[in-house]
């Protein structure tokens, strides 16, 4: 398994109507698209929202993007999705289990 670290900075303001946006919209597109969502999270001021996306690997993650950026309803809503943010930040992690348990 890989994942995606996303950090989003949200812009001022913005912070319920991403929070609405994400619930109603995004969470159901990522699982239409088989993409996972292992957690998220807002820090203490809410100004940055936390997320990790799952995958089974890099050409899973690559071929589900690539289907999920394509799709219609996200090619209609990028815009706005993206208005929400001040910054983004997305590392690939990898898991890790000491003493390889």
């Amino acid at each position: 398994m890989i994942a995606q670290l996303r950090t989003y900075t949200l812009n001022k303001g913005m912070v319920e109507s991403w929070l609405e946006l994400f619930e109603e919209k995004i969470v159901p597109l990522l699982k239409d698209h088989g993409i996972g969502i292992h957690s998220a999270w807002l820090n203490e001021e809410r100004t940055k929202f936390i997320w990790i996306r799952t995958f089974e690997d890099q050409a899973d993650l690559e071929r589900k993007e690539a289907a999920m950026y394509g799709s219609e309803w996200w090619t209609k809503n990028v815009d706005h999705v993206r208005s929400h943010f001040a910054h983004r930040d997305i590392k690939v992690i990898t898991p890790f289990l000491p003493g390889g348990a």
